[in-house]
């Protein structure tokens, strides 16, 4: 029993006549007859009591009709998902990405994708910070990726979606508050929060390249898992962080003041970054709809600019 026998078998159940299923089918009647003749000794029951007035379904018949119907309807249903696939309207996209910049960004994203795409699922991955979503997105553990880094990575494309500055968040009230910027070299007896050093965050590795270029190892009290945590910490009176303008303006900052740092007048970019190799048509729908959610701002022509 294949597809083209319950095709035939539907045919002559809902016409109750072999040669207007014959013309609905465009064969031939003989042919017709023998297929039915086949899937009834397939089957092992005859479906059709014929005679030479009339074709009428059997029990055995009536009973086949539905399970018919639902396995030609399944294969349909198939041959539209794929064909949707194929062109970009259903399927997943694993995006990996850290931190509260990061996560507006991903909301204008989601928002634009399930207008545009509905049929597009984006399954999201909120703590997965920058080396370690570049090394998943290049090992095929993801789809895309919004990071930032110091050093290109390999067999990624790429696109800047926002510009951003490293900045010290203060306690209110602090010695340094009210300052508009301030060298990191004045911080070297200040106390510090720090983001974790294990998951790769590449804030973390900017604050200690800083600070040793200004002369000293940050003394860091306290470890915070997210900017979130950070921010809460300081505006608590344990210590300084140094952290992303873009990420501040997305947390509330009540007890907290923001300093610009001289040693960091160049910008940093965040990016979006997918695999060169590539080519999934939901992967392509999605960096279509990301330009509209997520369009390159205009860049610096200088650095420091």
């Amino acid at each position: 029993m294949d597809l083209h026998h319950l095709e035939a078998f539907l045919a002559v159940a809902e016409e109750l006549h072999f040669g207007r299923a014959a013309e609905r089918l465009h064969i031939a009647q003989p042919p017709l007859s023998r297929t039915i003749k086949q899937l009834e000794r397939d089957l092992g029951a005859q479906l059709f009591d014929r005679t030479t007035r009339s074709v009428r379904l059997t029990t055995a018949g009536e009973a086949l009709v539905r399970p018919a119907q639902d396995v030609l309807e399944g294969m349909r249903t198939a041959r539209r998902a794929v064909r949707s696939a194929g062109r970009g309207e259903t399927g997943r996209v694993r995006i990996g990405f850290a931190g509260p910049s990061s996560h507006v960004l991903v909301g204008k994203l989601g928002r634009v994708v399930r207008e545009q795409h509905p049929g597009i699922e984006l399954m999201l991955q909120s703590t997965t910070y920058n080396y370690e979503a570049l090394r998943q997105l290049q090992d095929g553990e993801l789809d895309l990726a919004i990071a930032r880094w110091r050093i290109e990575p390999q067999g990624l494309d790429h696109r800047v979606i926002a510009v951003e500055r490293y900045v010290l968040a203060v306690p209110a009230g602090h010695r340094l508050a009210g300052r508009e910027e301030v060298s990191m070299a004045e911080c070297r007896d200040e106390a510090f929060v720090a983001l974790p050093a294990d998951p790769g965050s590449s804030v973390r590795d900017a604050f200690i390249d800083t600070a040793s270029q200004a002369g000293f190892a940050p003394n860091i009290v306290q470890t915070a898992p997210d900017t979130w945590t950070a921010v809460a910490l300081v505006a608590a009176g344990v210590g300084l962080t140094f952290t992303l303008d873009t990420a501040l303006a997305n947390v509330v900052q009540t007890g907290i003041e923001l300093v610009a740092i001289s040693e960091c007048e160049r910008p940093t970019f965040q990016q979006i970054a997918w695999r060169q190799d590539d080519r999934s048509p939901a992967l392509q729908a999605v960096l279509r709809a990301s330009e509209e959610a997520l369009p390159t701002p205009d860049l610096p022509s200088e650095p420091g600019a």
